[in-house]
């Protein structure tokens, strides 16, 4: 195990408050300041029309039946649903599209960054994360207010005592906020299976293979023996050298290929695959514990290790699966996983416990070989290929090589300050950067555009993600003024106008955390209205709502010093998807876009405006 939790880990799930459903004046009236920066006089005004005509009509009214169709479902939250509709009814491409990546560090001592040593040690700390998890010892996730009760066995023991139904209370009487773990359960052990127009997600209970790709080729080999203990490390290694010396030519067809296509075209090509006999194969793929990639790449830079565990060669990869763990050919680790089954927060903390894990108790050391007598029961999967789809595969190859073609990406770090000077002068990090992001884009294109953060709704039951919309009335009229104006503002003025887009982020993380943005909830409302077969209200054909969920600066973070970087695909073919991270000296980001030239751009305007608001706040 990777430890073994005083409490248990899922002793606050049946006592975790329900997600909130935001009032719906409170949620128009959100809408309506997110829109101002966005709109003229005269749209804005007609927005504000469509709103308070959808407020006191449909709107009420669909209101009124999510809140007693969320009063039923007691068990979850309202936007659980839809959101897995959401993700599962996309028939676009996974792979650029919606699968994140994160790198993992470096293990600290550089002969540990073997590929055959770290991918043993990082497949051992994953296996007892699943143990752990499995068995109820893994440590639930709790935000601690307070983070001396973090440490205390009286508080852990006293927790322990009660019960699960009035668990969550004493944690809260402490300052303590248990968060949801209902994600975890799809961690492992699962895939994303294409069907026609929706997806299903497949999870097996008691699988004990593991799935590993080396050029193209799959194997799968028993990680855990019939008592559910791990395999010894001399044993793991030995199946990997096998399967590094086996798999050394791609293959004539590749079918992972297949996991970047269109996902109707997918479903459709993947029933041919059963038809012609290759059912246990995929059912060994869709129930592995993990998908293990063994790349034979090695990047020369951060920017290639990003497009690796963004996309890879394509080849190498089964896009569908939970999470894949990928090595490259000189030990540089990361994960690619599939997104709707769970967001951030279930993933960081796998990173987390299993980069500690592995760099703190490595199971393998540098120097150790496999043992001769080690016996390999590794099996390699052979498919049946009729002609078509063969073809099918020829085609999503071209087709995936075409659109990675396409898409840049770039990395950016600003090292005159970070998370420790902005706390300095009393303002948010993550509101910096972002107010950043806004002058970079108003000083390049002119305006300003729909943005979005991510944002954690893990304190709720079933909670996802709420959005943050950075774009504001006064992030507009800052940026204006340090683009357009600085001569006629004095630095305290502007400084003024910093802190005061400081406090207002600040406000609607605070806002979205608790479940009281407004996206989730017109989301919801929408997806009542079109699941029950209903025109579709006027309010969502409003050009002003289909404006402001186009969002073409898309941001995510995720902070941890067991990620090296993260990234993912913008969401908009004219836009910018933004990994970022504020570390405790810098400020850098992994950005994405279709449109190179004006990406570079952007990352050069961006160095732009930190110095502006760095020499803004030197004064």
């Amino acid at each position: 195990f990777v430890h073994r939790s005083t409490i248990p880990t899922m002793h606050f799930q049946d006592s975790l408050p329900r997600l909130p459903i935001p009032k719906l004046e409170h949620t128009l009236k959100r809408y309506l300041a997110a829109q101002e920066p966005l709109l003229d006089d005269k749209q804005y005004r007609n927005t504000k029309r469509i709103a308070k005509e959808f407020e006191k009509g449909a709107g009420r009214r669909l209101h009124r039946e999510l809140v007693e169709l969320d009063e039923k479902n007691t068990h979850t939250s309202y936007i659980s649903d839809p959101w897995f509709n959401m993700y599962l009814s996309a028939r676009e491409p996974v792979v650029l599209n919606f699968n994140p990546f994160i790198s993992l560090t470096p293990d600290p001592r550089e002969a540990y960054n073997n590929q055959l040593v770290r991918a043993t040690n990082l497949i051992i700390s994953s296996i007892k994360f699943l143990k752990s998890l499995k068995h109820n010892y893994l440590r639930p996730d709790i935000y601690y207010g307070d983070p001396k009760w973090s440490e205390s066995r009286l508080f852990k023991n006293f927790i322990r005592l009660l019960p699960t139904s009035v668990s969550w209370y004493g944690a809260y009487m402490v300052n303590a906020y248990p968060l949801d773990m209902s994600q975890y359960s799809r961690l492992f052990r699962s895939s994303r299976i294409p069907k026609l127009n929706k997806d299903e997600l497949f999870t097996s209970e008691c699988s004990r293979h593991l799935l590993v790709m080396r050029n193209g080729h799959f194997y799968v080999f028993d990680v855990l023996d019939s008592v559910d203990n791990i395999l010894h490390p001399s044993e793991i290694v030995a199946h990997l050298i096998y399967i590094i010396q086996e798999a050394d030519r791609l293959p004539e067809f590749a079918l992972s290929y297949l996991t970047t296509e269109d996902r109707n075209i997918w479903a459709t090509v993947r029933q041919q695959l059963l038809e012609a006999g290759n059912e246990e194969n995929l059912k060994k793929i869709d129930s592995a514990i993990f998908c293990l990639c063994l790349d034979n790449i090695f990047p020369k830079d951060e920017d290639e290790l990003s497009h690796c565990l963004l996309h890879g060669n394509g080849f190498n990869r089964w896009f569908d699966k939970s999470i894949s763990l990928i090595i490259t050919g000189d030990g540089r680790a990361g994960i690619n996983f599939e997104h709707s089954w769970g967001d951030g927060v279930a993933v960081l903390r796998f990173v987390n416990e299993v980069y500690r894990n592995s760099t703190r108790h490595p199971a393998l050391l540098p120097h150790s070989r496999s043992t001769e007598t080690t016996v390999v029961t590794c099996e390699r999967l052979q498919f049946k290929l009729n002609d078509s789809i063969q073809s099918a595969m020829h085609v999503a190859h071209e087709k995936f090589d075409e659109r990675k073609k396409k898409m840049s990406m770039k990395r950016f770090q600003f090292r005159k300050f970070g998370k420790d000077y902005i706390v300095k002068q009393r303002m948010s990090p993550d509101a910096i950067f972002q107010l950043a992001c806004q002058i970079t884009f108003y000083r390049q294109f002119g305006k300003v555009v729909p943005s979005y953060e991510a944002c954690s709704t893990a304190a709720f039951k079933h909670g996802r993600t709420e959005t943050i919309r950075p774009t504001s009335m006064l992030t507009k009229q800052c940026s204006q003024a340090i683009v357009e104006g600085r001569g006629k503002h004095s630095v305290a003025e502007l400084r003024n106008m910093i802190d005061e887009c400081s406090k207002y982020h600040r406000r609607l993380q605070m806002e979205a955390a608790l479940g009281n943005g407004f996206d989730r909830h017109l989301f919801a409302l929408k997806h009542l209205a079109v699941s029950r077969g209903e025109p579709t209200p006027d309010f969502f054909l409003d050009t002003a709502y289909q404006k402001i969920n186009h969002n073409v600066i898309s941001t995510s973070t995720l902070q941890s010093p067991a990620v090296n970087l993260g990234g993912f695909g913008p969401v908009v073919s004219d836009g910018f998807g933004i990994g970022y991270h504020v570390s405790d000296t810098w400020l850098g980001c992994n950005a994405t876009s279709y449109l190179d030239e004006e990406l570079r751009e952007f990352l050069r305007c961006l160095e732009y405006s930190l110095n502006d608001i760095f020499d803004i706040l030197e004064g």
